[in-house]
C-alpha cells in the first residue's frame, strides 16, 4: 500500500512539472484571439 501511495505522489509531481514547463515555454507561442483586446508589450518594444 505505501508504495501504491508512493507511486501516486511521483506521478503526480512528474504531471505537475511537465504542464508547468509546457504552459511557460510553448503555450506563448499559440496568438490570443482578436476579440480579446489584450496589450501585448513583447510586440511593442
Amino acid at each position: 500500500m505505501n508504495e501504491l501511495l508512493q507511486n501516486i505522489l511521483a506521478f503526480t509531481a512528474l504531471f505537475m512539472a511537465l504542464s508547468f514547463l509546457v504552459k511557460k515555454f510553448f503555450w506563448k507561442k499559440s496568438k490570443p484571439k482578436k476579440g480579446i483586446k489584450i496589450h501585448d508589450c513583447d510586440n511593442c518594444h
